[in-house]
């Protein structure tokens, strides 16, 4: 069959380019041409997702979750020395404080003794504040203490019961987090919690200068709720000791109303 006879599903298409016809070379580009631009990109796309990243850092900071360090050993051994905690900040706020939270709060009232000075260099600070100011690194305790919640508002918290029990409204309580060999308190006591206000203790009871300690100051040992930062919900670290931080419901199932 020749080519004119074939029909038209027959026929080959004809080469490209045509074989009378040499292909034109591609242009091609100088040295250097196209990657100014896409180093370009890649800069802008970096600074993008950098800038991003540090606002929602900030973000998360200011209105979710803030890391703290833990600097004493008063809450032994739910929190350890140079435990790094995350505290929620929705608590209080959309969430209410229970009793058995464990908060992070703001010096109320002069619990906590003058810092001591500062060994850093003014560079080595400055780095620290930035880092730590958009939530990069774990706040430093500070004016921060770290408690946990036995009354609130209208609870009526004494101690101690014939068996040495702390009572909650008349309730004697059964405390399975605090440290092995400790006793719920060895020095008594018998206070009526005023509203919007905390009664806090630490877990490591004969090492910590909780509520006790402060019942002869001009707020009786108690925490205005406006002070509390969060509730701290997981140890971040070390990573042998990360686990969830839950509350003590079952402790203070029984607790009646406040009267």
């Amino acid at each position: 069959m020749s080519p004119d006879d074939a029909g038209p599903g027959d026929r080959l298409p004809p080469s490209y380019p045509p074989a009378d016809r040499p292909a034109e070379p591609e242009e091609s580009t100088g040295p250097g041409e196209e990657s100014h631009p896409r180093r370009g990109g890649w800069f802008r796309e970096t600074a993008l997702v950098l800038v991003t990243a540090l606002v929602l850092s900030v973000l998360i900071k200011t209105f979710l979750a803030q890391a703290f360090y833990i600097p004493s050993g008063s809450m032994e051994d739910t929190l350890a020395v140079g435990d790094r905690i995350m505290v929620s900040k929705l608590t209080p706020g959309p969430f209410e404080v229970d009793r058995g939270d464990v908060v992070v709060f703001v010096d109320p009232d002069g619990w906590l003794d003058a810092p001591r000075p500062d060994p850093r260099t003014g560079w080595q600070k400055g780095v620290t504040d930035v880092l730590t100011f958009i939530g990069l690194l774990p706040q430093d305790a500070g004016q921060h203490l770290v408690k946990r919640v036995i009354g609130v508002g209208g609870d009526r918290v004494a101690c101690c019961t014939d068996e040495g029990l702390l009572t909650v409204n008349g309730e004697s309580i059964e405390e399975p987090y605090l440290k092995p060999g400790t006793t719920p308190s060895t020095n008594e006591f018998d206070v009526v919690v005023p509203e919007d206000h905390l009664w806090l203790m630490g877990d490591n009871r004969t090492n910590s200068e909780d509520s006790r300690a402060h019942l002869g100051d001009p707020g009786g040992g108690m925490v205005p709720v406006e002070s509390v930062v969060g509730r701290a919900f997981v140890t971040l670290w070390p990573l042998d000791r990360m686990t969830l931080l839950p509350g003590a419901e079952d402790t203070f199932a029984e607790v009646p109303d406040r009267p």
